[in-house]
């Protein structure tokens, strides 16, 4: 952070100037305090155009009495609805994420299809400067409605805003990334985006429209016009509304590709990092109602109703129809394609680090950097997409193939452009197209000597260029459909280049080169494979594709992170890894304690006047509650009190004129469950009289009582595991021998804590052994 308060991208990597004791060596017992500074609890990150405070979400069960009293009395009618309000929550993040994809891709299949359409009718005539005019000026115009909507309305919709959702999904609270102002831009950025053909998928983009659409009715609309329906009480927490995000992440990549099972998994793997059974099902259920959504509307498209949509639009690859065959010796070339995706990947991953760097340094000069910015990335791609096609030879039509050739439309896999009757140009066919009909024309079967190697080296050498480019812009942009469009590039040249060699189809090697690289560069299996299978429709090439994936994955790791978890770094998002550092087995939380300042406590019957002092001069959420701290035989731990909770407590003004405790029937005239389930905390707004300061609160009713303690001795691994696992956001520290006068807390660890880069900046020769990589 600089003096501006600009966030500073860089490496989260220290280097100590100690490195006299071997951390690998050290035992538990050998304490490690060769610290430099104090641990850094600095919570700010970069969230849409500004670094934004960071705070962490509550998933812990707070079980204070309220609670237990509200849970103690619910009826088995409030149960049913509780239970079945979260289905029908479920049903609708489906519904209306399939009616929002089914929009999208309307809208953008009629505007690119017109597009296509004018610039085809001058090329027709020879016009060939004036096609150019037409294709850039129409594709600038696309570009520069989604960039103005994101930089004037909502830069929280730039990008595809899964790396957003993953740091949600680990207990990152991230400030204006579910709101409806959001949504709406990413709904139309998205559309223009893609229409202006540039090169971005839709797909990310749907994952975090899905993600919106849940939150959004979590809790009951937008935050100035939400519906007050005793229902979603239950629902005003962050543990339901974690679970209802996971259901919107994997609706949205259930829409993208037409993938149930694929959308599912891609929750569970990529993006949540709590998981059960129950939320399973409940996602199995919002995938199948997006699909059945999806399927209704290509039903009816498909009689002509949606103007140029036609068969287009819907990722659909369907080789169920290509015999799959391939022996022995095919695994040396899909052994190849898996190799070659771990290290495009991987190198893809690195660059892009690099210009996503570049582009924050543009970025920072002010919104009409970012708007010219997009503008020259489309510019780029518009003339390259119409021009290169020139540098093609015409290809004469093979008279064998049952598809017409030459074609002039808006699609087809035989695109006439320059070339004289009975002939096509094959660049033109993958370049003046949208980019999902692009991948359905390289991903073509039994179509060998369709594309020439000049042709696919040309296509893979441009979208390597914009897909580096492009990302990063500031418009809602998706990874998917630009990583497919190199990966079945390279993965079509190695089957032409195979020629004879192998019995495995070309347009089979474009789907492996695809999902190679995106395990290369995203680092994700299962649910890839699921999701290639699903699009593809073809079972037989389970085997080759788990082959690929498995290889991609391995060798891609070797190298750096994958790209969202880079993108996560970048933006200086408190992720919290599953694997701990293995050097913070030899450090325990006692030690990493004495690296903070001393926790700050309240007593179980508290003055006003001292509660106050403690939320005008500190910023922590949480506060230990003692009790009998000024009796002989010491203090006992009662539990864990919120900053919210205090607030509401002043701003009701629930005070005692002396220093005793409540009733249980005293709070409960004053405080319900679901009051204290809402998140406010604004201290600013409550105003104490000097009389009221000699008040007393009694804090015991609304304490946690049941908070997750570790003793001193724990080792900073064990305790990562611990607070990851059950997504906590306190987890206090208490001394392994409780003697006489000493306290029974010792401190509280936070994310922030645990994170290895901050705990290295206090024990910087810890660093001689830090594992892991960034690039």
């Amino acid at each position: 952070m600089d003096e501006d308060g600009n966030l500073q991208i860089s490496n989260s990597n220290y280097n100590g100037e100690e490195e006299e004791v071997d951390p690998e060596n050290n035992t538990l017992n050998q304490p490690l305090l060769k610290r430099h500074r104090t641990l850094s609890s600095t919570p700010l990150a970069l969230v849409g155009a500004k670094v934004s405070h960071i705070e962490s979400l509550d998933y812990e069960i707070n079980e204070n009495d309220l609670f237990k009293h509200d849970w103690r009395s619910r009826s088995k009618a409030q149960v049913f609805q509780y239970i079945f309000l979260k289905w029908t929550l479920a049903c609708l993040v489906g519904l209306f994420t399939g009616l929002i994809a089914t929009l999208i891709n309307l809208a953008v299949e009629n505007i690119a299809g017109y597009k296509l359409l004018a610039v085809g009718y001058y090329i027709a005539q020879d016009r060939f400067w004036t096609g150019l005019m037409v294709f850039t000026g129409a594709n600038l115009g696309l570009t520069l409605v989604a960039t103005v909507l994101v930089v004037v309305f909502a830069p929280t919709a730039a990008g595809p805003g899964i790396p957003e959702i993953k740091a949600y999904l680990n207990g990152i609270d991230t400030p204006n990334m579910f709101g409806f102002t959001t949504m709406m831009v990413k709904i139309v950025g998205s559309i223009g985006a893609v229409a202006a053909g540039l090169d971005l998928g839709k797909e990310g983009p749907l994952v975090h429209i899905g993600s919106c659409i849940a939150s959004l009715l979590g809790q009951g609309g937008p935050d100035n016009h939400r519906i007050k329906w005793r229902w979603l009480r239950y629902f005003n927490n962050d543990r339901d509304r974690r679970d209802l995000i996971t259901c919107g992440s994997a609706s949205g990549v259930c829409a993208a590709f037409r993938s149930p099972v694929g959308g599912v998994l891609f929750a569970l793997e990529e993006v949540a990092t709590w998981w059960r059974s129950a939320l399973l099902w409940r996602t199995f259920f919002s995938t199948a109602v997006v699909v059945v959504v999806l399927r209704a509307f290509i039903e009816i498209c498909n009689s002509g109703k949606c103007g140029l949509f036609g068969s287009g639009g819907l990722i659909m690859f369907d080789v169920s129809h290509v015999e799959v065959r391939y022996h022995a010796a095919d695994i040396i070339p899909v052994t190849l394609i898996g190799v070659f995706g771990g290290i495009l990947g991987s190198l893809y991953n690195h660059l892009l680090h690099k210009v996503l760097r570049l582009y924050n340094l543009i970025n920072q000069k002010g919104k009409i950097h970012k708007v010219l910015l997009s503008l020259a990335v489309s510019l780029f791609t518009s003339v390259c997409l119409y021009g290169l096609p020139f540098l093609a030879e015409c290809k004469p039509c093979d008279p064998s193939i049952d598809e017409t050739c030459p074609t002039n439309g808006r699609s087809g896999n035989f695109k006439q452009f320059n070339c004289p009757n009975g002939y096509y140009n094959d660049l033109s066919t993958l370049f003046l197209t949208t980019n999902d009909d692009a991948v359905r024309n390289i991903f073509s079967s039994n179509t060998p000597n369709e594309f020439g190697m000049v042709s696919l080296w040309i296509f893979f050498g441009l979208y390597c260029i914009l897909g580096l480019i492009t990302f990063g812009i500031a418009t809602p942009s998706g990874l998917f459909l630009p990583i497919i469009l190199m990966g079945s590039a390279y993965g079509r040249m190695l089957g032409t280049a195979m020629g004879s060699y192998t019995k495995i189809d070309q347009g089979l090697y474009a789907v492996l080169g695809a999902a190679s690289l995106m395990a290369g560069s995203m680092r994700m299996t299962v649910s890839l494979c699921v999701i290639f299978l699903e699009l593809t429709n073809n079972l037989l090439l389970l085997p080759i594709t788990m082959f690929v994936l498995l290889i991609a994955k391995t060798v891609g790791d070797s190298f750096n992170l994958s790209i969202y978890e880079i993108i996560l770094h970048l933006k200086g998002l408190p992720f919290l890894e599953a694997n701990p550092e293995p050097w913070m087995r030899n450090l325990t939380v006692g030690e990493l304690n004495d690296a903070k300042p001393p926790v700050v406590t309240l007593n179980g019957v508290e003055k006003v006047a001292n509660i106050v002092d403690v939320l005008r001069n500190t910023t922590h959420n949480a506060f230990p509650v003692l009790d009998g701290a000024d009796q002989a035989t010491g203090a006992e731990l009662h539990g864990l009190i919120l900053r919210a909770h205090l607030v509401k407590v002043l701003k009701k003004r629930w005070f005692l004129n002396e220093k005793r405790r409540t009733e249980e029937w005293e709070v409960r005239e004053k405080f319900t469950a679901v009051e204290l389930a809402e998140r406010e905390d604004n201290f600013d707004d409550v105003a104490i009289t000097s009389s009221e300061m000699q008040f007393y609160v009694d804090l015991h009713p609304l304490t946690n009582t049941t908070p997750y303690t570790v003793v001193q001795s724990m080792s900073v691994a064990k305790a990562l595991v611990l607070f990851r696992s059950v997504g906590l956001r306190h987890l206090l520290i208490v001394p392994k021998i409780q003697a006489s006068g000493m306290s029974p807390v010792i401190g509280i660890l936070t994310r922030q804590d645990l994170r290895a880069y901050n705990i290295l900046q206090a024990f910087p020769h810890l660093d001689k052994h830090k594992s892991g990589k960034l690039q």
